[in-house]
């Protein structure tokens, strides 16, 4: 439980925070996109509507302002004398020099009739600003305005550009814009001379800071709405996922916790009740297929519990057993040394290492009569038990049938004919025996499929002795075998083994091999059988390495130290 409680404390963010969080952002993306759309709708909208009602109202003016009133106070708008009248008045706060000025030239009834005009316009159709204006060489002045009479014949220099433009006969577009007199939309038209010449240009401003707060009030409104629908969205998601995920997922996530809290407190060999069947999921989704996995689960893992205790304890009572068949099969070879403590004719050492717990590989010695020795090396094919229990059978057949007198062929023959009575499945048995005589040093032997010895005559190296191998024991009933012989003199040894030694494999899947055996076997010098098996099979573990063991290491050394005495018996 303590584990549990690690996992959980160490979550920061649920699924349902997650998908709130999903869908926050999800809100907020449509309906940024949303306002956006409809504030820009908005605005280009209204802003469009405007601009055409400063275009129409401007091109309407234009043809009710008389060209010729307009030609007058162009040319009086050029008077040099002009300036020094409008810095007297101005420093004065004196309005009427201009107008007195105006009427002395002639025009200020022409002024007032346009002034009039524009007068008119600007209160029947709800216009903020009107004027004329007059294009000078680098900016422009006004003819007329109805707001101030100070601007009568004022310079202007920021419509040099729209004078450019309607003079070459181009459209002045409107604009909307933001400045000293707060938010505009502007628009202009000129006014033509009998000629068609452009002589003025007729300016018309509309308000737009009404309509410009009326856009912000827009947006302020909808980014509430987007909160308000947000935050409605945000809850309604919450309470469905938390009833049809969270809540769900919690008693699913509990009921485990509680299975492997009761595992724990009945250990890992008993079966305990499964929790999730105490739950009820009535959807019929993905929630619903979890909470079926996890009740199969437990049941499996149950099941498993049970299994794997049978299991266990079957196991448990083959390996007390396979001990059991160890000892015994380790009893049944030969394993005191010295053997024959009495006899100084020869010294013998053995030693088997088996792959499994109990092997294939067998070799025997004994005393066939008070002058002979036999010496048996035997490999059995296949591992484990039944290879141990055919070379049992082997074993014996060979050790009773190998009396004194009887030639080896002739025993192995028999033997084989015994064995394929009773192999059903089909195992074979390689194998050499070879017996020598103490007093003449005859070594007759014979071989069944077995590998060629090792033989050191006295004060030189081991060699391999090449023996023309028979067919294996129980590979075929009938088989006829024939016995060799050599001549041994004191101080020669044999040294037999099976195919574990020269076929250990080491992690590049490379043999031991003959050669290594040699050169091993001739690194040691003196005449002791245990030290010739001992360096063996130190070589094989040094070159195996790591690697897995995969036969059966057996090997015999017998070493001929002298004759027997006829005498002597």
């Amino acid at each position: 439980m303590q584990s549990n409680k690690k996992i959980t404390d160490k979550r920061r963010f649920s699924v349902v925070m997650k998908i709130t969080a999903i869908v926050i952002v999800m809100a907020v993306l449509i309906g940024s996109t949303a306002i956006y759309a409809g504030y820009y709708l908005h605005s280009t909208t209204m802003n469009q509507y405007y601009k055409n009602q400063v275009v129409n109202i401007s091109k309407t003016l234009s043809k009710y302002i008389p060209a010729d009133y307009i030609e007058q106070l162009k040319e009086a708008a050029s008077d040099p004398e002009l300036e020094t009248v409008r810095e007297e008045a101005i420093a004065s706060d004196n309005p009427d020099l201009v107008k007195n000025w105006m009427i002395q030239k002639g025009v200020y009834d022409d002024y007032e009739k346009v002034l009039s005009i524009l007068e008119d316009f600007r209160n029947n159709m709800g216009m903020t600003y009107v004027y004329v204006l007059n294009n000078q060489a680098n900016y422009s002045t006004y003819l007329a305005d109805p707001d101030e009479d100070m601007t009568i014949f004022g310079k202007r220099e920021d419509n040099t550009a729209g004078f450019e433009q309607y003079t070459s006969n181009e459209e002045i577009p409107p604009t909307v814009s933001e400045g000293e007199y707060g938010w505009l939309c502007s628009g202009y038209e000129p006014i033509y001379s009998e000629d068609g010449k452009a002589i003025a240009l007729i300016g018309v401003d509309i308000s737009m800071n009404e309509v410009v707060g009326q856009q912000m009030d827009f947006l302020k409104q909808m980014l509430t709405w987007l909160i308000i629908l947000t935050l409605i969205i945000v809850i309604l998601v919450i309470c469905y996922f938390r009833y049809t995920l969270t809540k769900p997922l919690q008693k699913l996530a509990g009921s485990a916790q509680t299975f492997v809290a009761r595992r724990e407190e009945k250990g890992s060999k008993e079966p305990v009740q499964t929790a999730i069947s105490d739950l009820t999921i009535k959807s019929n989704d993905e929630i619903r297929d979890l909470y079926d996995s996890i009740r199969q689960m437990e049941t499996d893992i149950n099941q498993y519990i049970q299994n794997i205790t049978a299991v266990t304890a079957e196991k448990e009572r083959i390996g007390a057993e396979l001990n059991i068949a160890t000892q015994i099969q380790s009893s049944m070879l030969p394993c005191i040394f010295p053997p024959f403590p009495n006899r100084e004719e020869f010294d013998i050492y053995a030693s088997m290492t088996p792959a499994k717990e109990v092997g294939g590989d067998f070799y025997d010695f004994f005393m066939v009569d008070d002058r002979h020795i036999a010496i048996v090396m035997a490999d059995v094919s296949g591992k484990g038990v039944p290879a141990a229990l055919f070379m049992v059978i082997g074993k014996t057949l060979i050790k009773d049938h190998t009396q004194p007198g009887i030639d080896l062929g002739d025993i192995f023959s028999k033997v084989n004919n015994l064995l394929c009575e009773s192999n059903s499945e089909d195992m074979f048995i390689t194998a050499f025996e070879g017996v020598l005589n103490l007093v003449t040093g005859e070594f007759r032997y014979v071989n069944a499929g077995h590998e060629m010895p090792f033989i050191r005559k006295k004060n030189k190296s081991f060699e391999a002795y090449k023996i023309r191998p028979g067919f294996v024991l129980a590979g075929m009933e009938g088989m006829r075998y024939k016995s060799g012989s050599m001549m041994l003199e004191p101080g020669d040894m044999i040294f037999q083994y099976t195919d574990g030694v020269t076929e250990a494999t080491n992690a590049q899947n490379e043999l031991f091999g003959m050669d290594r055996l040699q050169t091993t076997l001739n690194s040691v010098k003196e005449n002791d059988t245990h030290a010739i098996l001992t360096a063996v099979k130190n070589g094989i573990d040094t070159f195996v390495g790591d690697a897995p063991q995969f036969d059966d290491i057996t090997m015999l050394c017998l070493d001929y130290k002298k004759k027997m005495e006829v005498d002597a018996q």
